[in-house]
C-alpha cells in the first residue's frame, strides 16, 4: 500500500509541477471527503457522454458530450479499455 500511495504522490506532484511550467496552477485531491466529493462530480459529468471516439494509436478518447460539447482524453490505457475488440477469425454460424 504504501508504494501505491508513493507512486500517486509521485504522479500528482508530476502533473502540478508541468501545470506551474506552463504558469497555470493546479491542486491534487488524493483522499478523503474532497475526493468523494470529485468522484460524484465526474460519475455525473460522464453520464451526460452521447458518443466516444476512441484513438488508440495516439491514446486519445474524445467523449461527445448531450450539450455537443467535446472532452479530450490522453491516456496509455483508456483507449484501449473503450475500443472495439478486433475479431480475427470468422464468427461460426
Amino acid at each position: 500500500m504504501d508504494e501505491q500511495r508513493t507512486a500517486i504522490e509521485e504522479a500528482t506532484s508530476r502533473v502540478i509541477d508541468l501545470e506551474a511550467e506552463l504558469e497555470a496552477s493546479g491542486n491534487a485531491t488524493t483522499e478523503g471527503e474532497a475526493l468523494l466529493r470529485v468522484r460524484e462530480i465526474l460519475h455525473r459529468w460522464i453520464d451526460t457522454v452521447t458518443a466516444v471516439v476512441s484513438t488508440p494509436g495516439v491514446g486519445r478518447v474524445v467523449l461527445i458530450h448531450e450539450n455537443g460539447r467535446e472532452s479530450r482524453i490522453a491516456s496509455p490505457d483508456l483507449p484501449s479499455l473503450v475500443a472495439v475488440p478486433v475479431i480475427w477469425a470468422k464468427p461460426q454460424a
